[in-house]
């Protein structure tokens, strides 16, 4: 069994679907080991397959991420408009191909109106509450997440403000903050 929980340092993503909205947000931290090599990476992505409007945020191995989201924007446009297929076969591909299973990456997706967290192991998640979160400090931002998700905020608002105390807590996460969010359409 490949222990993943020892390579995951490096980052915060969450995700939060909230008033018809979608948030997902990430720090820039970096790390090899114990020393930050950069933090100020991008680890949430817009990506735009077919006209549909994705975000992607990643946690994990960068290059490995980037393998991931190649091969989750070729489901994309296999099956277009279609995110939940795609997730799924993603997950699939990752479950059952000999390379795949070895990268040590997880996602967060959402289009705007599903929030999926696709994991390492080959599995498509929905998450319970409209809150979604992976990384190192992604307990963290959850459970701040969860503290607020009912006060009168924005998807985005709930995103940052999780974000900045997941950073307080979390040695492998920085207060540099990228948020992508899609909001309902009218």
């Amino acid at each position: 069994m490949n222990n993943q929980s020892e390579n995951w340092h490096g980052t915060t993503i969450i995700g939060v679907l909230k008033n018809g909205s979608v948030s997902i947000a990430g720090d820039g931290q970096v790390t090899l080991g114990q020393t930050v090599i950069k933090g100020t990476a991008k680890k949430v992505q817009r990506l735009t397959p077919g006209g549909l409007e994705i975000i992607v945020g990643f946690a994990g191995s960068t290059a490995d991420a980037f393998s991931l989201l190649e091969r989750l924007e070729r489901k994309l446009e296999t099956f277009p408009g279609n995110l939940s297929r795609s997730a799924i076969e993603l997950a699939k591909d990752w479950r059952t191909d000999k390379y795949l299973r070895n990268l040590e990456a997880m996602l967060i997706v959402t289009d705007g109106k599903d929030l999926f967290i696709i994991s390492g192991s080959g599995d498509v998640l929905e998450p319970e509450g409209n809150i979604a979160a992976v990384g190192s400090g992604g307990n963290y931002a959850l459970a701040a997440a969860k503290a607020i998700y009912e006060n009168n905020l924005s998807s985005e608002v709930i995103c940052k403000k999780a974000l900045k105390i997941a950073a307080d807590i979390c040695v492998y996460t920085n207060h540099n903050i990228v948020i992508e969010t899609i909001k309902k359409k009218k």
